[in-house]
This record gives C-alpha cells, sequence and structure tokens, in this order.
C-alpha cells in the first residue's frame, strides 16, 4: 500500500542519488583511461583519489539529509543504503587503481582492459538508472538498467576466472601470477559492488513501485 504524505518529498535526495551516480560513472570512466593509456600512472591515480573524496562527501551529505528530513522519498534504510554501497563502488574503484601502483605494473594485460571496460559500462549503466527514482512511472527503466548491471557483472567474472585460468597455466613465475590475481580480484570486485547498487535498486522499486 502506498504512503499517504501530507507534506511534499524532500527532493534534494534526487539530486544527491545523481550527484553519486555520476560520480561512480567519472571514476570508472578514469580506471579506463588510466589502463587504456598507461602513462602518467601516478597522476592518474591521484585524479582518482580526489573522485573518491569527492563520493565521501556525497556519502555523508545524504545521510546527513535524511538524518534531518521529516518526509524522504523511500525508507531511511534504503536511503543510507544506496549512498553506503555507491561509496563501496568508489572506493573499490581506487583500490583497484592503487593496486596497479602497488605491484608496479608495467604494461596492462587485455584481459585488464577487458574488465575495464566492463565496469565503465556499468557504471554508465547505473548513472541512466537513478533519475528515473524521481518518478514511480519510470520504475520499468531501472529494472532493464538493473539486469543489464548483473549480466556485466557476469561478464567481468567470466574474463577474470579466463584471466586466472591463463595465469595458472604458465606458473613459471609466481610473482607474476601471485600480482595479476589480486589485480583482477580487486577489479571484479568493482563489479560485485555495483551489483550491490542494483540490488538496492530493485528493492526500491519493488516496495515503491
Amino acid at each position: 500500500m502506498a504512503r499517504f504524505q501530507i507534506l511534499p518529498v524532500e527532493q534534494r535526495f534526487f539530486d544527491l542519488f545523481e550527484k553519486h551516480a555520476q560520480t561512480l560513472r567519472r571514476a570508472a570512466e578514469g580506471l579506463l583511461a588510466l589502463i587504456e593509456d598507461f602513462t602518467d600512472v601516478e597522476g592518474k591515480v591521484a585524479q582518482l583519489t580526489e573522485t573518491e573524496h569527492e563520493a565521501d562527501f556525497v556519502t555523508h551529505d545524504i545521510i546527513d539529509l535524511a538524518r534531518r528530513s521529516f518526509t524522504t522519498p523511500f525508507d531511511t534504510e534504503d536511503i543510507t543504503a544506496m549512498a553506503g554501497r555507491m561509496d563501496d563502488a568508489v572506493d573499490a574503484i581506487q583500490e583497484a587503481a592503487d593496486e596497479l601502483v602497488l605491484w608496479k605494473i608495467e604494461r596492462p594485460t587485455a584481459a585488464s582492459i577487458d574488465i575495464c571496460r566492463i565496469i565503465a559500462k556499468g557504471a554508465a549503466e547505473i548513472d541512466a538508472a537513478v533519475p528515473a527514482l524521481r518518478e514511480r512511472g519510470a520504475f520499468a527503466r531501472i529494472r532493464e538498467h538493473i539486469v543489464e548491471v548483473n549480466r556485466l557483472e557476469n561478464d567481468a567474472d567470466r574474463v577474470a576466472r579466463q584471466a586466472l585460468r591463463d595465469l595458472l597455466a604458465h606458473r613459471d613465475d609466481w610473482f607474476e601470477v601471485t600480482r595479476w590475481k589480486e589485480i583482477y580480484e580487486h577489479l571484479e570486485a568493482v563489479t560485485d559492488r555495483m551489483e550491490d547498487i542494483a540490488d538496492v535498486l530493485e528493492g526500491i522499486t519493488v516496495k515503491h513501485g
């Protein structure tokens, strides 16, 4: 049953959700730009760190607004979950970039580039889905984007698993196996975090659709 509401819903939540999604997309595009053009690595990672800090600020603003608002568009736990999962995804992107520096990667593998392209596509799907939260009649569009995010997570998992199999088939250099195993796992974790966002979005559409 739909909630009866006298006071208007605080619209700033939608602005902040969209800002968060845009920050996620910029982070994903920054990671892809880094790995497709592997130059000035530390400078590009520093830019990603700045984007991660921006996501922290947006997360704080959403949670603070939820604490102060009398009327919210969705349940408070869904709002805080959305903020937290968005922040987790941006954190995961920044951590994956840090791994490239930590392990002193000289040249990205084809698989790592493929996964970063999948990450960028997933972030674009989320960025396209979030504005539809403003209108209950647009929730069907959100579900279409959710399906695509889930499909992309499966693609990333498949690419990462095949890359690990290829590594283990050539075990003459365990350092190479170890470092790329860590990097692939961090990259694949980004798509897991984006799937977490999709799960929150799905929950909202089910409760309020």
